[in-house]
This record gives structure tokens, C-alpha cells and sequence, in this order.
């Protein structure tokens, strides 16, 4: 058996070629009748039902998508959103995008449509695939222009279709999904494989726009290598696993490691097409055996919160990722579900890189607080406040990769973008800076302590101050704003604004719940600020920036 540095070789040598074709690594190359993805979703009577996805009949219906993308105009390199929740159709659009050798632009559904039009813009999108329901967030109004470069392609009405049935009504002069694949032949020329490297671009993904807009992240193929041997060295996904990833994939975690991350494995996973609720979580884990779960903090605690029947669970694996976990739920995870959840830490431009690993020839025994060690192909470390210099044992400072030791480092700088890049960097060019405080112990192990960027994260959700502050003050009582997070026992943080008026004393609970709105309506829906707080001015440093930390201490 290798080593684990062998395998990282091994990884590096698949995806790193001049020849890769993300269709191929992803789909192609692995057995036909081998189950990809079981898609599960709830009937009219409320039971459990499941479809199959094979490779061989993925590669089918991505060569006929990929052919239609050809008569819609997508050539290589052209940008392809996505504004679908869990389903079979988005798992096949994705690899339909990928086979024509465009790049992938996921939309995450809580979006409003201020968020989806400045990412559509940002990346020159020519096509968006969206479920029914999502489609009137991309009808022309206010911040969907009427002129819009991009064709809308409608994914039917949500149902899982199988390889003779149909997937709902067509969507008026919209474009729809499953009569384009349908008009094709899975031998279409225009459907084969395109090869674009292992630099070549797979997906164009947005951070959460903590310091100002969202930045653009090029996810190119050779990425693959890092979220394969996350699968295997921090997840232990192996063959026999029953593997559910719950986060979604219009998110980070989800897209490279609930979606991407099986598909370059070979590995069956579990894909549900359903909002979130501990009972039905709790009904998934136990009808169909998982053995290694995935999920943010707050999946975890809204089952350790639920008073619904617990079945007996036995979890071979569980992991965390998205925010840092706290020891109750660690006790409960070993209690309840037959394993101690373990903490992992990545970001989006990275994927995952220190966690408590679950492989064989990783796997240590975790201490309380922990978001573990750099995996096998990644080096860290924590630099000092001040300098670049390494910081003492047990001294806070800031957490940096090595990017002259990181094998399976990907990410090359934001897109268009290369002031916001350069931040990043140490002057040396020899340290990545994450923007997270944290500290080591003698042992490797990393703690951490904070974002220097005022994340915000909820639910397993990444949130930017900037973006809900933007949608505050559009509000025409509203002079300034500033959200920062408070700490939630359930979601880990929920939003906390606060907000200067033009008349210091109109500040009312009906004002309270029209900023909430907005918010809602102009960025996301599980963005908006719990509470409101009316002040005359907010804290700022002499160069005019909010210091947000007053806040938090409020």
C-alpha cells in the first residue's frame, strides 16, 4: 500500500497533465453500471424514494447536454451558471458544463437577485440553467436587466427524472433542460470530451465578499488532486462507505467535496433533494446506513436539539467543516451516533487542507478544541502578528500556508483581481496569508481563534459584513451600517446589525422589520440581521473604518 506522499504523487500525476479532461477524470473513466450518486427525495405520502445515478448513464446524458451547450453557442472556457438546489439534473448539467470544456458557475438558490446578477455579470455568464421555482429571480426588473447576455435554461419543476421519463412542463420562451438533451444523440459529435489541462478552468467560484465585493475563485482541474485526497486522507471515504455529504454544493464545502470529490474517486454518494430538518437528516442516516456523514456544526446541533425519535445510529465516520466546532457537540457525536465528530478547516480558495484526519496512517487522537493538522501535500504554520516570522508554541498570530512546500496548492490569484490577490501574500511570496488567527501546540496541532475579516459564519454558511451592509443602506432612513456576528448556540453565529439613522429617533420594530425584509429580498434569505440596533454613530478608526470588534463587545 503507498504511503500517504506517494498518493499524493499519484493524485498530482492523474490530474495535472496536459491531456485532462475533467469529463474523463470525473466520469468517463470509471465503470459504466458503478452507482455515482443515489439522489433521494420525499413523495406526496411523505416516504423516502431513491434514483440511481450510474456513470454510464450520466456520461450518456452529459454528452447529449454537452452538445446542446454547442448549438447554444458555449465554446471552451465559457462561463455556465447554475441556480438549482440538490437534484439528478444538476449533477448532469454539471458534467454536461465540464464535458464541453466550459466553466462552472454555481448560484446558490438563498440567493436574491442583486447577488445572482453581480455574479452572472462578474463572470460573463452566457447560459443559466435554474429550477422553476428559482426563475423569477432572473426575470427583468430592477436588477435583472432586460438586456441580458445570458440565455435561461429552465430545469423543469424540480422532479428526478429517470432515463425514460420526463421532468415537467416547458417554461414559455425559456429554454428547457430535457429537450435540449433530448434533440441530441449520446454520440453527437458535439458532445465528446473536451481536453483542457490540468490548468485548464473547471469552476468559477465567488467568495463571500467579507472586505468588499465578492471575489471571483478559478477552480482549475488539476484542483481535482486536493479534493481527492481530501476524500481519502481527511474523510476516509472508501469503497463499501455510504457516504452523505449534506452541505450544498452551491457553497465550497458542498461543490468540491459533496459533488466534485466523489466524482474524482469513484465513490458512491448520497445526494438529497430536500430542504433541511433534523427529522428527515435522522430518517436519511438511518434508512440508508450511512457510515460516513459530512455536515456543518449546526447540522449537528439541530439534531442534538431535536425532540424527535433518535434511531440507533453507528457512524463509521463524521466530519465537520465551515466553523469550529464546540465540545458539547464532540460528546453528544460519540454518544449518539457512535463516533466522535472531527473538526476540519479549509477555505474557498483552497478547499481543505488542516483537519482531524480519519485515515488510517493520520488518524490521532484529537484534542479538545482542535481543527488539526495540515494534510499530507499542505504545509502550515502560524506567523507572528508583526512579522513573518513563526510564532511561539501556543502564541496567537496569523495562519499561513506554505506555498513553497504545498504539493496540492491550486489556488493562482482572484479573478481580475490581482491587488486583492497580492494581499494574500507574504512580500517573500513564500506564505499564503488565510486571514484567520489561530495558534499550535508542540504537537502540530492548530487551534483557532478568529477571522481577521469579519466573517461571519452561520450555519455553515459564509457570510460578508459587506454584502448585507450594502442592502441596509439602500433603505432611504438609513445613513450607515455595520453587521457583525453574535453567537448563536444552534447556528454557531447569527447576524447582528446595527445602523445609523437619518433621524436618530425613527428607529421602530416596524423599521426593524423592513430592514429585515430588504435584506431578504436584495441579498439572501438567510442573511438578514436577527436583530436591529438604532445608534447614533458607529465606532470608526481616525482613517474612517468601522471597528467592528466594538460591536461585537456591545
Amino acid at each position: 500500500m503507498p504511503t500517504t506522499t506517494d498518493r499524493v504523487k499519484e493524485l498530482l500525476a492523474q490530474y495535472d497533465r496536459p491531456d485532462a479532461s475533467a469529463a474523463d477524470l470525473l466520469c468517463d473513466r470509471h465503470p459504466a453500471d458503478a452507482v455515482a450518486f443515489t439522489v433521494i427525495e420525499t413523495d406526496a405520502d411523505g416516504d423516502l424514494v431513491s434514483l440511481d445515478l450510474t456513470y454510464g448513464h450520466l456520461r450518456e446524458q452529459s454528452c447529449r447536454f454537452a452538445a446542446a451547450l454547442a448549438g447554444l453557442g458555449v465554446e471552451p472556457g465559457d462561463r455556465v451558471a447554475t441556480l438549482m438546489g440538490k437534484s439528478a439534473d444538476l449533477i448532469v448539467a454539471a458534467l454536461g458544463i465540464w464535458r464541453r470544456g466550459a466553466v462552472y458557475v454555481p448560484l446558490f438558490t438563498a440567493f436574491a437577485p442583486p447577488a445572482i446578477a453581480f455574479r452572472l455579470q462578474a463572470s460573463g455568464a452566457k447560459v443559466v440553467i435554474s429550477d422553476l421555482d428559482q426563475l423569477p429571480k432572473l426575470a427583468a426588473g430592477e436588477d435583472i436587466p432586460a438586456d441580458a447576455p445570458w440565455r435561461v435554461v429552465s430545469a423543469g419543476d424540480g422532479a428526478e427524472r429517470s432515463s425514460t421519463g420526463s421532468i415537467g412542463p416547458s417554461t414559455g420562451d425559456d429554454l428547457e433542460l430535457w429537450a435540449l438533451i433530448d434533440a441530441h444523440e449520446a454520440d453527437d459529435p458535439a458532445g465528446v470530451a473536451v481536453t483542457v489541462g490540468g490548468d485548464g478552468l473547471l469552476v468559477e467560484l465567488f467568495t463571500s465578499g467579507t472586505t468588499g465585493t465578492p471575489k471571483g475563485v478559478p477552480v482549475p482541474v488539476r484542483a481535482l488532486a486536493s479534493f481527492h485526497a481530501y476524500q481519502e486522507f481527511g474523510l476516509d471515504v472508501r469503497a463499501d462507505d455510504v457516504f452523505w455529504n449534506a452541505a450544498d454544493p452551491g457553497w465550497a464545502y458542498g461543490l468540491y467535496y459533496a459533488l466534485l470529490g466523489p466524482m474524482a474517486a469513484g465513490t458512491r454518494s448520497l445526494f438529497l433533494h430536500a430542504g433541511f430538518s433534523p427529522a428527515l437528516t435522522w430518517r436519511v442516516l438511518d434508512e440508508f446506513g450511512v457510515t460516513n456523514f459530512a455536515a456543518a456544526p449546526t447540522v449537528y446541533r439541530a439534531l442534538r436539539a431535536g425532540d424527535g425519535p433518535v434511531p440507533e445510529i453507528n457512524l463509521r465516520r463524521a466530519s465537520s467543516a465551515g466553523e469550529p466546532l464546540t465540545p458539547d457537540v464532540v460528546g453528544w457525536s460519540a454518544d449518539t451516533l457512535g463516533v466522535a465528530v472531527r473538526d476540519h478547516y479549509g477555505q474557498t480558495e483552497h478547499g481543505m487542507f488542516i483537519v482531524n484526519a480519519w485515515h488510517d496512517e493520520l488518524r490521532a487522537d484529537v484534542p479538545a478544541g482542535s481543527m488539526g493538522r495540515a494534510l499530507p501535500g499542505w504545509s502550515a504554520a502560524v506567523l507572528q502578528e508583526e512579522s513573518d516570522d513563526l510564532a511561539p508554541v501556543g502564541a496567537v498570530g496569523r495562519v499561513a500556508i506554505d506555498t513553497s512546500a504545498s504539493e496540492l496548492l491550486w489556488f493562482s490569484g482572484y479573478v481580475d483581481a490581482p491587488e486583492k490577490t497580492a494581499e494574500r501574500y507574504t512580500e517573500d511570496g513564500r506564505w499564503y496569508l488565510t486571514g484567520d488567527s489561530g495558534a499550535t501546540d508542540a504537537d502540530g496541532f492548530f487551534y483557532f481563534s478568529s477571522r481577521d475579516d469579519d466573517v461571519i459564519i452561520m450555519a455553515g454558511y459564509r457570510i460578508g459584513p459587506f454584502d448585507v451592509e450594502s442592502v441596509l443602506v439602500m433603505h432611504d432612513d438609513v445613513v450607515e451600517a455595520a453587521v457583525v456576528g453574535k453567537v448563536d448556540e444552534l447556528r454557531g453565529e447569527v447576524l447582528e446589525a446595527y445602523v445609523v439613522l437619518r433621524d436618530s429617533g425613527s428607529g421602530s420594530p416596524e423599521l426593524e422589520a423592513e430592514l429585515q425584509q430588504l435584506v431578504k429580498k436584495k441579498f439572501a434569505a438567510h442573511a438578514y440581521p436577527r436583530t436591529v440596533h438604532f445608534i447614533d454613530a458607529l465606532p470608526k478608526t481616525p482613517s474612517g473604518k468601522v471597528q467592528r470588534f466594538l460591536l461585537r463587545k456591545r
